[in-house]
C-alpha cells in the first residue's frame, strides 16, 4: 500500500459520537379503561412518546389494539380461556377509552376440546348490530354420546351436520341483529349463545363444548363520542380524580428537560 494514500486511518470516526439518551425519558404512561360491561375497568397502562411539534401523543394512542384475558376483566378464573381485544377509541386526560374489537378462544382450550370418536361442527356468519357494527362470528361445537350409549363413537350424519350448522347461523344472526354491540358483548361473556345452540340442537344430535369461538369486527360506524361515553357508563365521575396525579409525577421526574 502506497504511503499517505489512506487518509482515513489517521483520523477518528466521521461525525462525533451521539449522546446516548434514554428513550423512556420522552414517554408518558396512560391508563387503559375498559367498557362498563366488564367488572374491571382499569385494564392496565400503555406508553406513548410525549407530544412534540406536529406529533401528538393522542394520535399515537388512538387505534391501538390491546388483548386481555376475560378472567382479568371479570375477576373470574373460570373465564381464562377467552381473550378479548379492545381498541383505543379516544383519549381524555391520561385515560384511554376503549371499545370491544374482537374475541377469541385461547389455543390450549381449543386443542383440549378436539378429540377422537366425535364430530366437530363449525359455522360462521356476518352480522350487523342495531348500532351499525358489522361482525363476523365463528361457532364451534362437538357431538357427544347419547345417554346410556354403549357404542364408542358419536358421529353425526352429514345431513344432521347441515341441520346443526343451519341452526347455528340462525341463532347467531338472531341474537346479534336484535341488539347493539354493548348488549352483544354482554351475551358473549356468560356464553349465552353457545348454550342456546346446544339447547335447540338437542333434537338433531346431542352437543357439547359449544362456543362462539371467535368474533372479528369487520366494520364500525363513524366515531361518535356520545356513543362511546354510553359504553363507558359512569366514566365521567372517575376522570376528575385520576387525570392530574400521574402528570405531576412525570413533570417532577425530569426537571432538566423542562428547563431546556
Amino acid at each position: 500500500m502506497a504511503v499517505g494514500k489512506n487518509k482515513r486511518l489517521s483520523k477518528g470516526k466521521k461525525g462525533g459520537k451521539k449522546k446516548a439518551t434514554d428513550p423512556f425519558a420522552k414517554k408518558d404512561w396512560y391508563d387503559i379503561k375498559a367498557p362498563s360491561v366488564f367488572n374491571t375497568r382499569n385494564v392496565g397502562k400503555t406508553l406513548v412518546t410525549r407530544t412534540q411539534g406536529t406529533k401528538i401523543a393522542s394520535d399515537g394512542l388512538k387505534g391501538r389494539v390491546l388483548t386481555c384475558s376475560l378472567a382479568d376483566l371479570q375477576n373470574n378464573e373460570a373465564d381464562a380461556h377467552r381473550n378479548i381485544k379492545l381498541r383505543v377509541e379516544d383519549v381524555q386526560g391520561r385515560n384511554c377509552l376503549t371499545n370491544f374489537y374482537g374475541m377469541d378462544l385461547t389455543t390450549d382450550k381449543l386443542r383440549s376440546m378436539i378429540r377422537k370418536w366425535q364430530t366437530l361442527i363449525e359455522a360462521h356468519v356476518d352480522v350487523k348490530t342495531t348500532d351499525g357494527y358489522v361482525l363476523r362470528m365463528f361457532a364451534i361445537s362437538f357431538t357427544k354420546k347419547r345417554q346410556g350409549q354403549v357404542k364408542k363413537t358419536a358421529y353425526a350424519r352429514s345431513s344432521q351436520i347441515r341441520q346443526i350448522r343451519k341452526k347455528m347461523v340462525e341463532i347467531m344472526t338472531r341474537e346479534a341483529t336484535s341488539c347493539d354491540l354493548k348488549e352483544l358483548v354482554g351475551k358473549f361473556i356468560p356464553e349465552a349463545i353457545g348454550k342456546e345452540i346446544e339447547k335447540s340442537c338437542q333434537g338433531i344430535y346431542p352437543l357439547q363444548n359449544t362456543f362462539v369461538r371467535k368474533v372479528k369486527l369487520l366494520r364500525a360506524p363513524k366515531f361518535d363520542i356520545n356513543k362511546l361515553m354510553e359504553v363507558h357508563g359512569d366514566y365521567s365521575a372517575e376522570v376528575s380524580e385520576k387525570i392530574e396525579r400521574p402528570a405531576e409525577e412525570i413533570v417532577g421526574a425530569a426537571p432538566e428537560e423542562a428547563a431546556e
